[in-house]
């Protein structure tokens, strides 16, 4: 079974990759988040042309071909364009065997833990509070994450003295019994993240990610000796070579890769393996609500070292209205705290028709 057609549908935030087999076949992928006109480009232009002729469900060589041929262009858009390819072919292979991606990649239908993940800075301590309290009591979660400091910030807070603040405060109101996380995004030289970790570890949060700039492993290794608490991190990391670098001289206590920033799923498991034979969890990044976090949702089920949750958006449409909207039906209702992974085939999801029907679309096809 040949690809012989790969479509694009996006805009700014939200790519969507429609795969077609000689055999008439579809399976359904998605870029990366964030700039995807840019990233649904660079897949026409540099995957497209490499995985037409090919394999369309053998295709762990291909995108390993890809990036060969590209070999001057490693790096976030060619990974974030080859995750459409990947989640697309894998869709297309759980509607022909009718199972979903996570039996095809050795997982299985089922419930996750969930936490609520907030994205917001600009939120007070208290007002954060309350929303992540309200969300205890209607949905079940039990695990929650807030942030601190100012994203890239170079020690500053979002505004002064916000982190002192919101981290007992937070803390406080979710009470005992509840998994605590922040994260940090890259804002603290070691000095200050350690600082900061210590008032982590005195009030009960257990997961400080990101706490340096993500790209200065040796900084971020510093903080993960000094502190009795998880130091996490590698969502923003796409290149193997860095995993090795990063789980050989353990950087962190639990690594994140993002499956649509890392090139798809078969290299996400990847990193997961390396992480596995060197005795560190696996809890992926996973932001929004687009494709990514059903994605995680397949893969945790799959992997041996799995954390101990999934991250699941918090943010509404005055934060990402453009994660809504997206699918015919909802694949995150959130009930006692956990996300159900149904046996439908594929990704068990349908793209909107209307929403398609609004994007931007461009189409390679092979040559007869």
């Amino acid at each position: 079974m040949k690809i012989v057609k790969l479509e694009t549908f996006c805009n700014e935030f939200v790519g969507f990759v429609r795969v077609t087999a000689d055999t008439g076949e579809q399976g359904w992928g998605q870029v990366s988040t964030y700039n995807a006109d840019i990233t649904c480009e660079v897949f026409h232009r540099q995957v497209a042309r490499h995985a037409l002729g090919t394999d369309a469900l053998d295709f762990a060589d291909t995108l390993q071909l890809i990036g060969e041929r590209e070999h001057k262009y490693p790096g976030s858009y060619l990974r974030r364009a080859i995750t459409g390819l990947d989640t697309a072919l894998l869709d297309l292979r759980g509607k022909l065997e009718g199972k979903p991606v996570a039996s095809l990649i050795g997982g299985g239908p089922g419930r996750l833990r969930a936490y609520a993940s907030s994205m917001k800075r600009d939120i007070t301590p208290e007002d954060e509070a309350r929303r992540l309290c309200t969300l205890r009591d209607r949905h079940g979660f039990t695990a929650f994450k807030w942030r601190v400091g100012a994203e890239c910030g170079r020690d500053r807070d979002e505004w002064p003295g916000r982190t002192e603040e919101i981290v007992p405060l937070v803390s406080r109101a979710l009470g005992d019994g509840m998994d605590k996380l922040v994260d940090a995004n890259s804002c603290y030289s070691p000095r200050r993240a350690i600082e900061v970790g210590k008032l982590l570890e005195d009030n009960g949060i257990g997961h400080f990610e990101e706490p340096c700039p993500y790209w200065e492993l040796e900084q971020t290794k510093e903080v993960a000796d000094a502190l009795s608490i998880d130091v996490t991190g590698g969502e923003q990391d796409c290149e193997l070579t860095v995993w090795k670098q990063m789980i050989g001289m353990r950087a962190v206590d639990i690594v994140q890769p993002d499956v649509m920033y890392m090139g798809g799923m078969l290299r996400t498991l990847e990193v997961a393996r390396m992480a596995h034979a060197a005795g560190l969890p696996c809890t992926p990044h996973a932001a929004n609500l687009s494709l990514v976090t059903l994605c995680t949702m397949h893969l945790l089920t799959a992997i041996p070292n799995a954390g101990k949750y999934l991250e699941f958006s918090i943010e509404e449409a005055d934060y990402y209205p453009w994660q809504y909207g997206l699918f015919t039906s909802d694949p995150y209702r959130v009930e006692d705290g956990h996300v159900t992974i149904t046996d439908a085939p594929g990704w068990g999801v349908e793209i909107n028709p209307a929403w398609l029907e609004k994007s931007a679309y461009k189409a390679s096809e092979l040559e007869a």
